[in-house]
């Protein structure tokens, strides 16, 4: 059962979100928070698999919150997914890079939020449906310059070449295609570079590929 708390100020999105979640017989909806500093402080109480947070919130916003619940090593397995009105909202990229999984935008299609939960409590980024790899170069490329952190050292070249795959937005289907080897191979390469960058999810091993220069806005491999 996926465990999923809500957190948004307001109090009709929640409901939307509850009962359209609650609906599905693997997700259960177990609370939900009206701003950052609850919700820091009820994802510490239940440790959910996934909390939908709105960037937005009075007081300690979903950006902040985010920060605590990610820098958290006790609540190291809870995902984080932004949720937001605008598809091209200035604090998305910053997000990932305190560590969400994702965002959605707040109009997503019904299926396409359950579809979400579900692919990024597997472990699978979530970058937005229908702006993905574009967005996410756009605000790489505002960011600061590119600096490899010392443990993109202890990459091997096929590594390298699986990251950066992966940050063009590539899935482990796509990449086993591009690379000619099968799912599980192009999977457990993913994974090694994830343990050795110390990246919590896909997502955040997107924002090392651009950070680093393995991926430059606009390379498409």
């Amino acid at each position: 059962m996926i465990r999923v708390l809500l957190a948004d100020d307001q109090l009709l999105v929640r409901a939307g979100f509850r009962a359209l979640l609650d609906a599905q017989p693997d997700i259960e909806v177990v609370g939900e928070a009206a701003d950052g500093a609850e919700a820091v402080a009820v994802v510490r109480e239940l440790v959910p698999e996934l909390v939908l947070m709105d960037i937005r919130m009075p007081g300690l916003d979903g950006l902040a919150a985010t920060r605590e619940i990610t820098g958290n090593p006790a609540l190291a397995n809870v995902k984080v997914v932004m949720l937001t009105t605008f598809e091209l909202d200035e604090y998305v990229f910053e997000a990932i890079r305190c560590g969400a999984s994702g965002f959605l935008v707040k109009d997503t299609e019904p299926d396409e939020l359950v579809r979400a939960a579900r692919l990024v409590v597997a472990g699978d980024a979530l970058l937005s449906p229908g702006v993905t790899r574009r967005l996410i170069a756009e605000f790489a490329a505002r960011s600061k310059e590119p600096a490899s952190p010392a443990s993109m050292a202890e990459l091997t070249e096929r590594e390298r070449e699986v990251m950066a795959l992966v940050g063009i937005g590539l899935s482990n289907e796509e990449i086993a295609g591009r690379l000619v080897v099968s799912p599980l191979t192009a999977k457990t390469h993913v994974s090694r570079t994830m343990v050795k960058l110390g990246a919590r999810d896909r997502a955040q091993l997107v924002v090392l590929a651009y950070e680093s220069g393995l991926v430059r806005p606009g390379w498409l491999g």
